[in-house]
């Protein structure tokens, strides 16, 4: 008797969760963006970002970003731009202060970069405005 789940069960939970994922790790994205340009939730070491400065244009495409990946909407290109400004962060920020991510502070930098990059390749999952739209141009 074997218990892992059928491939008919996996099939049908693969998108759900996909699209879970996407939810959840758009939130969490998104609020990096609030932190910087809107002081809340409160970070001290975002307090005076400029919006012009190059902490400000993160918290842009993070703000814009972490909402259209949040709906799901236009998934596939906002997440490769995501995935780009998480390498450029990595390597601008964290790499510097040494070689491996757990030393260097760089973990969730490169977790969002891979996570953001397996979205533009897979799309948003179930529960995403794309999702929708695709349905409604068919």
């Amino acid at each position: 008797m074997s218990t892992s789940p059928s491939p008919a069960l996996l099939a049908a939970w693969t998108p759900r969760l996909l699209g879970i994922l996407r939810i959840i790790t758009g939130f969490l994205y998104l609020q990096h963006g609030t932190a910087k340009l809107f002081g809340t939730p409160h970070v001290a070491m975002f307090d005076g970002v400029q919006l012009l400065s190059l902490m400000g244009v993160a918290g842009i495409l993070e703000l814009v970003g972490g909402a259209l990946l949040l709906l799901g909407l236009f998934t596939r290109p906002v997440a490769f731009i995501l995935s780009g400004q998480m390498a450029v962060g990595y390597f601008m920020m964290h790499a510097p202060q040494g070689f491996l991510p757990i030393l260097n502070g760089g973990e969730l930098a490169v977790l969002y970069c891979f996570t953001f990059l397996y979205f533009a390749a897979a799309g948003g999952g179930a529960f995403s405005l794309d999702g929708l739209r695709g349905k409604a141009r068919s």
